[in-house]
């Protein structure tokens, strides 16, 4: 009856749907194709593959496993295999509130641009202003806050609803429709003249970074972090979502969808990005401002741009809002499990309290621009940089350690095969790299991605 209580996945595809959902979001959308155009292209993807292999698969099984295993939020899952370990699923718990307070910043801008295309499709959008001051004119005042506290509504909204009337019912929906709209965007941006530039930027083999052996670590722990992010680990959402699975769940068969969809995502976002930067002859590299400054400026010298414009950030809304709902359930899960409070006030006080709690971030472009608390960082971003490259390489590092040396690689396996009612495929390669390989990569990368930033910016 409590498992009952606490919801379940009522079809295996509504399930997929939400992991891919929490997957696919603006880390895809947004920060893959910038960061792809600052590691050069080709090198960077070939490396985000090899750690999607070797890392995020790892990973994600094991998240899975905790999950079901321990049929609650990530501080019960880790709990109930070892006392001692509730600390990890504190940090896993931790890790989206901090990342759900500026991600409903990002989340508003794009409730923004979805009502501005609407309006530019009579005339009245952008105003006649570029990019760049468009973007500027809204989130140097306090419309980025209201913005903010929109996004976080909607998203409460959902949550409230429960597993399977809430992230089940939108995901199944969403998701489905955000794969169309990717398409018809790559339909419209590799016909672009001169798109072929942007293809071949992506798709072309290009081996230079792998010359120079500071560039590569740069580029690895750039892919790393991206990874972690895009594929929602060490962030307590796919514990939180294994928790909900039932018994009979083919969990390989899981771990192995939802990274080829994300990726697949990644690829699409990008393919429907870069040849239409390429064929405006704009930079691919131009950073966080790719989606907010560098598309409109696309989309405005693209043939119906205004329509094209609209259904993108469309796309992008439903691909940030159901990452959205994943992250404010981790927190939601944990309070109804742990405070024994009902759902619908768990995800009304959490979302307050994220909300509190991104208003630096909401304001960090505007009146408290000013403020760079960390190597130099505004606040949106310096939250960013201590979730995404601090606290997630340290909780999944953490989730090697419990699963080979405290719950055992055995136990992983009983609990992956159904107690051996199902094939284990990849046991061996699992207990290998979880063992070995895959946490000294995250500390190798994690070493490389924010102890050395901070040495190079004290010493300079």
């Amino acid at each position: 009856m409590k498992e009952k209580s606490r919801g379940q996945w009522q079809t295996r595809f509504g399930f997929v749907m939400a992991a891919i959902g929490s997957a696919i979001g603006l880390g895809n959308l947004w920060a893959f194709p910038y960061k792809m155009g600052k590691g050069g292209g080709f090198s960077f993807l070939l490396i985000y593959l090899v750690f999607v292999a070797v890392i995020g698969f790892i990973i994600m099984l094991g998240e899975l496993a905790i999950g079901r295993h321990g049929r609650g939020d990530p501080i019960t899952s880790y709990e109930k295999v070892s006392r001692g370990w509730a600390f990890n699923g504190v940090i896993a718990v931790i890790v989206p509130i901090l990342i759900t307070s500026f991600y409903s910043v990002l989340g508003g801008w794009v409730i923004k641009y979805v009502i501005t295309y609407v309006q530019e499709l009579f005339g009245a959008g952008f105003r006649g202003l570029s990019g760049t001051d468009f973007f500027v004119s809204f989130v140097s005042g306090y419309e980025g806050l209201f913005w903010h506290v929109v996004f976080m509504a909607v998203t409460v909204f959902i949550v409230m609803m429960g597993v399977e009337k809430g992230i089940e019912k939108w995901s199944k929906v969403l998701m489905p429709a955000l794969f169309v709209l990717l398409l018809i965007i790559i339909i419209r941006s590799v016909t672009l003249p001169g798109a072929g530039e942007g293809i071949a930027f992506m798709l072309k083999p290009d081996f230079t970074v792998f010359t120079d052996p500071k560039s590569f670590l740069s580029v690895a722990a750039s892919a790393m972090a991206q990874m972690f992010w895009s594929l929602s680990l060490a962030m307590g959402i796919i514990i939180t979502y294994g928790s909900y699975l039932p018994e009979e769940s083919d969990i390989e068969r899981n771990a192995v969808i939802i990274p080829f969809f994300d990726t697949l995502a990644a690829v699409m976002a990008g393919l429907a990005i870069m040849p239409a930067v390429f064929a405006l002859g704009l930079d691919p590299a131009s950073g966080p401002s790719l989606m907010f400054i560098t598309l409109p400026e696309v989309f405005r010298q693209m043939p119906m741009g205004s329509l094209f414009g609209l259904m993108f950030y469309i796309l992008v809304f439903f691909a940030a809002l159901t990452s959205g709902i994943s992250l404010l359930e981790v927190s939601t899960a944990a309070m109804v499990d742990r405070a024994h409070w009902s759902r619908k006030k768990a995800a009304v006080v959490m979302g307050v309290i994220i909300a509190v709690i991104g208003i630096p971030s909401a304001l960090s472009q505007g009146a408290w621009s000013g403020v760079r608390p960390l190597l130099g960082m505004d606040l949106l971003d310096t939250i960013d940089y201590i979730s995404e490259y601090t606290l997630m390489p340290i909780c999944a590092f953490l989730s090697c350690i419990f699963i080979s040396r405290v719950w055992g690689v055995d136990s992983v396996v009983d609990e992956v095969s159904c107690h051996g009612r199902l094939a284990f495929r990849s046991r061996k390669f699992y207990a290998f790299m979880v063992k070995y390989v895959t946490p000294l990569l995250i500390i190798i990368l994690w070493y490389n991605s924010c102890i050395q930033p901070i040495i190079n910016y004290v010493s300079a």
